[in-house]
């Protein structure tokens, strides 16, 4: 008997889900689950809880679960690419969209359904090359995944008109086709831009992974870094920038294509998608600036103290949520310290990892002196040949799709609404704060 296919199991955890929510919202709409102070109002909203996901928390303390496995449980219990020491990232996208963990035989199906969607259309090539040669990669990224959008399934059943109840159908079939072509269309703007505009076609005998180091041009194991960097980088709860433009584009029923395209767009800013580049030049300046070699600890406790008294940061320590060292970044560092732990550049990132918690807990200032994921994402893309800094958050872009547009195939299975925040003015605030009389109404 064959297995249920990942739609139909995905049917069914809809089917059991939605009573929850529907009950939730009747019968206990008015319980309070947190106030938010004029901090937050001005602050960005930081850890106001009015998102609802299921697909992925953050854990202060643990950090990122998907569907409720930590990071190693993650890696343990997924099917394994024979040969490999990663998991499949089909298997990975089953067990967001369902919460449970495929076996072999579902894991392959979503292979075999990814092989059947991954044909991307001549005409993203072709605006791809008609864009400006020294364009942005995540320009180009966000600009051919828009440009997809006549491709929409849900745009065109939503304007034949359908049931609500019906919207996730659709959106899934949108999401699997993206997820299905961003590895070839992230590798083609790689090889355009940085390898003599050489692409290379895909291999339709590998798997995600496996394909998207093909295409890149990369020998293994970089077939196990792209597994590993977009499991790992897939989904950080729905408040960051990418996940929450996602979703916000999304609430209004824009399709995939504008949601994705909207979450790349946020990605692609200094504070969140880039921060791995400016690590990893932070540390390779840092590292010119030592000499070029790999200093004592001693040496690396004074430079870091340097560093903090003229003012500057250690990028790639501290997090919004997290409350310890990164899961995400122990599992990079493991994967360094069995593939290149002579590597000069990881001797120092690691070197780091022991000197600056305690130079950063006694400096009094960092809320968390513990390394987040962008503390060693770039030292293995550099590693292994792949050295421009910019395509840098094109790799994190192609892994957040995973978690984004599984969170959006579920907004539209449980009916989420619109999102629109109410906001207030400055005024209001003062007068909340009773450093302001309200204003004589005219």
């Amino acid at each position: 008997m064959s297995m249920a296919t990942l739609k139909e199991t995905l049917f069914k955890k809809i089917q059991e889900h939605r009573p929850r929510t529907t009950r939730l919202v009747k019968e206990f709409g008015d319980v309070k689950i947190g106030e938010v102070n004029i901090s937050q109002a001005i602050g960005g909203a930081r850890g106001v809880k009015c998102l609802v996901t299921d697909i992925s928390y953050l854990d202060p303390m643990e950090g990122i679960r998907f569907r409720g496995k930590t990071i190693p449980e993650t890696f343990d219990a997924l099917p394994k690419v024979p040969g490999s020491e990663y998991p499949y990232v089909e298997g990975f996208w089953y067990m967001l969209m369902t919460g449970d963990v495929p076996t072999m035989e579902q894991t392959q199906e979503v292979v075999e359904d990814w092989k059947q969607r991954a044909r991307v259309p001549q005409y993203v090539f072709d605006l791809l090359r008609a864009l400006p040669r020294d364009s942005h990669p995540m320009t180009m990224f966000s600009a051919a995944i828009v440009s997809m959008q006549r491709e929409s399934i849900f745009a065109q059943k939503y304007a034949e008109g359908m049931s609500k109840m019906d919207y996730w159908d659709p959106m899934f079939e949108d999401c699997s086709n993206l997820m299905a072509r961003l590895p070839e269309i992230a590798a083609y703007i790689y090889r355009m831009k940085y390898k003599g505009d050489a692409p290379i076609a895909p291999d339709p005998n590998l798997d995600m992974g496996g394909n998207f180091a093909h295409m890149m041009g990369v020998a293994k194991p970089y077939d196990d870094v792209a597994r590993m960097y977009f499991i790992l980088h897939s989904d950080h709860e729905s408040g960051n920038v990418s996940a929450h433009a996602t979703h916000l584009v999304a609430s209004a029923l824009s399709d995939a294509y504008y949601s994705l395209s909207a979450g790349i767009n946020g990605l692609a800013g200094p504070l969140h998608g880039l921060a791995n580049q400016e690590v990893l030049g932070w540390t390779q300046d840092f590292m010119a600036k030592l000499g070029g070699k790999v200093p004592t600890e001693d040496e690396l406790k004074k430079a870091l103290w340097d560093t903090l008294n003229s003012g500057q940061v250690i990028p790639g320590y501290g997090h919004a949520v997290l409350r310890k060292t990164d899961p995400r970044y122990t599992s990079q560092m493991e994967f360094c310290e069995k593939h290149l732990p002579d590597y000069p550049l990881f001797k120092l990132v690691n070197m780091i990892y022991k000197v600056a918690p305690d130079v950063l807990m006694e400096h009094g200032k960092a809320k968390n002196p513990w390394p987040n994921v962008d503390a060693q994402s770039g030292v293995i893309q550099w590693y292994y040949g792949v050295t421009e800094y910019d395509f840098y958050t094109v790799l994190f872009g192609v892994g957040r799709a995973l978690g984004v547009l599984a969170n959006i195939t579920w907004d539209r299975a449980l009916g989420y609404a619109i999102e629109r925040p109410k906001s207030v003015t400055t005024a209001m605030l003062e007068e909340a704060a009773g450093i302001k009389e309200k204003a004589a109404s005219n």
